[in-house]
């Protein structure tokens, strides 16, 4: 495929997927007028429209849908051939990028990453920081440590470690909730059951942020407890809350599975995580201690 249709088809795909031109402009890193330009000379060579233009957005018309369809069926495949032509000649050195949560990634990782460096030759490392889903079929990230109930589809990888949880803070003051992507995760679950939500005083979409509300007297919080046992200005208490953890998951895309430097950079991660288990886990709350 010639380069030109191929950005002209990624384009029209960003819009597709979002809604709107602006919102794929900011997905693309590109300005709006650069996505008006890519869709019109889209729709110009082949010689009809896709969307629908409303006051909502960009809609994909019930005939359009196919010709959509089959234009992420080519971007698949794009994308699928770019990973395994790197996979083929990629050696034990260059960049690879590892995505991981905001708690990850402000607690231990930089520590995990320098001991990789150490023993990883010519590899370098970029940290990407996300608490949202990085899509590695296209690239975003070469390997995922996350948090997870279990391993996310279209992945492969192993359990490296276990990430606990704990409430956190002055057992008297009130609940603090959980927003955006870590309202899906299990101890968000968990608080959703135990209260309600007009009871909530607060809520943030980081762990790092709880912390902070925490340390502040906003309210109180559960925690990783990697983040919670770490910091001085907090308490670990107990408020009824049952053993609470989750595996983290080193993985990749499948197509990427056996890029030797990919492969070598996930057995270090998984030894790395292994060595620190227990302080991911967390030291078990002394029954004895009244809460404070």
């Amino acid at each position: 495929m010639h380069r030109e249709n191929w950005d002209d088809l990624r384009y029209m795909l960003a819009v597709a997927e979002n809604g709107s031109v602006s919102a794929a402009a900011r997905v693309l890193g590109v300005n709006h007028a650069t996505v008006l330009r890519r869709i019109s000379a889209f729709e110009t060579r082949h010689g009809g429209e896709i969307f629908d233009r409303t006051p909502q957005g960009y809609v994909i018309p019930p005939d359009r849908q196919k010709v959509v369809d089959a234009a992420r069926e080519v971007e698949a495949a794009v994308y699928s051939l770019e990973r395994l032509i790197e996979g083929a000649q990629a050696p034990l050195c260059g960049t690879v990028r590892v995505t991981s949560t905001d708690t990850l990634c402000h607690g231990l990782l930089p520590e995990m990453l320098s001991g990789l460096a150490r023993k990883a030759g010519d590899l370098r490392f970029e940290l990407i920081c996300s608490n949202s889903h990085l899509d590695l079929g296209r690239l975003d990230a070469d390997i995922a440590v996350k948090p997870a109930i279990e391993l996310q589809d279209g992945l492969v990888g192993a359990l490296g470690a276990r990430l606990g949880f704990a409430v956190y803070g002055d057992p008297d003051m009130a609940w603090l909730g959980m927003s955006g992507p870590i309202a899906r995760s299990k101890p968000a679950q968990w608080l959703t059951e135990k209260v309600r939500e007009k009871d909530f005083v607060s809520k943030a979409d980081s762990f790092l942020t709880l912390r902070e509300m925490v340390a502040a007297g906003v309210g109180k919080s559960v925690l990783p407890c990697v983040l919670g046992d770490a910091d001085p200005r907090i308490d670990k208490v107990e408020d009824g809350m049952p053993d609470m953890s989750v595996g983290i998951w080193v993985a990749c895309h499948p197509d990427m599975a056996d890029v030797p430097r990919i492969r070598a950079v996930q057995r270090l991660l998984l030894e790395e995580l292994s060595e620190r288990s227990e302080a991911f886990l967390g030291e078990t709350l002394d029954a004895s201690v009244a809460p404070k």
